[in-house]
């Protein structure tokens, strides 16, 4: 053994070549612990998609079951109440084959029916339950679910029409009992005439949003239909809903597209509007009683209208909604800008004057076109200028285009 040589020598290449080999196995291991982990989370991807498949199969098995449970349950048939007998029987006769067959229903169920009423029976013909009457689902949309954000402090200058409207339209409806210790009939109808943008669609909107009632609203022009009777039967759906859920207002705009004057040019459309007012004229002030339904009505030609639908019984009020003086200009344009920043220098006076014979319709407008200028010039507050742009723009418009030296040449 030489100087050189250490005794340690002889074991150093064994540990180096079982450090090496531990080093693979290290290696091996953790690739194979790699792979491990890719099929630990691929498993767990496929077990989300079948969790999730698993919960439609759920949905789906849920959705069969109640079809089966739907198409094994016993088959309803409908028919109409003919007759109400004394001591709680009930002849009903069946829609298709017209059998009549007396049966005994419910108290509960009895007490609810009346002549004509839609009921479903079983295959034992007893009532199950009581069916609405058919309407047009026209007419069922034309109900006013959601009223409008619009009431009687937003409407300025027409406070006597206001005051006329609710004694002839709310009054009937919340206190009725007033009438009848005066010993008078309550008035049945009112009628809105004027120019256009006075205010009559927004007094019915504010009729509907301060009453209680069922308020239905439609356009003269949606009762004027294409086929023969359409128009009619639309009618007779509409005041029936109306009755089914008095107390109810049927407002009725534009009232002029359906209640001209009866006129015959020979053609199929004229006798189909003269056919629908007719239909009108019976479902206001006919035969049968119209219940505990109010009507309103508006239009800007009243002088088109038929006199037989302007007399009393068919609307007890008329009442006139004018241009607004220069005091109701005034209340107008104060609820147009109560919310509006204005300069100080904004003249309100003077904008009255220099808006006469405008309609409130044409005051909203040029508010809104005085903002609109502001806002051109990235302004936060309006001035008496922008004022005297709008009312230029919307009020003297015609005047304005009219003149040579209104030109603008871009």
């Amino acid at each position: 053994m030489t100087k050189t040589d250490s005794p340690a020598e002889p074991f150093a290449e064994p540990l180096v070549e079982k450090a090496q080999a531990l080093e693979k196995e290290k290696q091996s291991l953790q690739e194979e612990l790699d792979l491990l982990k890719l099929q630990y989370e691929e498993l767990k991807t496929r077990l989300f998609e079948s969790t999730i498949m698993n919960s439609n199969n759920l949905k789906e098995i849920q959705r069969l079951q109640q079809e089966v449970a739907h198409l094994r349950r016993t088959p309803l048939f409908i028919a109409s109440v003919i007759e109400i007998v004394d001591g709680g029987m009930v002849l009903l006769r069946q829609h298709g084959n017209n059998q009549e067959v007396l049966t005994k229903p419910s108290d509960e169920i009895l007490s609810k029916l009346t002549l004509g009423t839609r009921v479903a029976v079983n295959n034992s013909l007893a009532i199950v339950r009581i069916l609405e009457k058919p309407a047009d689902v026209r007419a069922r949309v034309m109900e006013v679910i959601e009223a409008p954000n619009v009431s009687y402090e937003d409407i300025g200058g027409l406070e006597e029409q206001i005051r006329e409207v609710v004694e002839t339209v709310e009054l009937p409806l919340t206190e009725p009992e007033l009438f009848a210790s005066v010993g008078i009939e309550a008035p049945r109808g009112v009628l809105l005439y004027g120019p256009p943008g006075t205010g009559k669609t927004l007094l019915a909107k504010a009729v509907a949003h301060a009453s209680k009632a069922t308020f239905i609203r439609m356009s003269g022009s949606e009762l004027v239909h294409k086929f023969i009777g359409e128009g009619a039967q639309l009618v007779r759906d509409l005041f029936q809903m109306a009755r089914d859920k008095a107390p109810s207002i049927i407002f009725i705009d534009e009232l002029d597209a359906v209640g001209g004057r009866r006129t015959h040019d020979g053609t199929t459309g004229s006798a189909e509007v003269n056919r629908t007012m007719m239909q009108l004229l019976s479902e206001m002030d006919g035969f049968s009683e119209r219940g505990n339904v109010r009507i309103m009505a508006a239009t800007n030609r009243i002088d088109m209208l038929d006199p037989a639908i302007l007399r009393p019984g068919r609307f007890d009020r008329i009442i006139e909604i004018p241009l607004p003086d220069e005091k109701g200009r005034e209340a107008i344009f104060k609820i147009h800008t109560r919310r509006m920043t204005m300069d100080p220098d904004v003249d309100v006076d003077r904008i009255i004057k220099e808006t006469d014979g405008a309609s409130g319709a044409d005051l909203k407008a040029v508010v809104t076109e005085a903002g609109m200028f502001a806002i051109r010039r990235r302004s936060k507050s309006v001035s008496m200028d922008d004022f005297e742009k709008a009312i230029k723009k919307v009020i003297h418009k015609e005047e304005a285009s009219s003149s040579p030296s209104s030109t603008v040449y871009a």
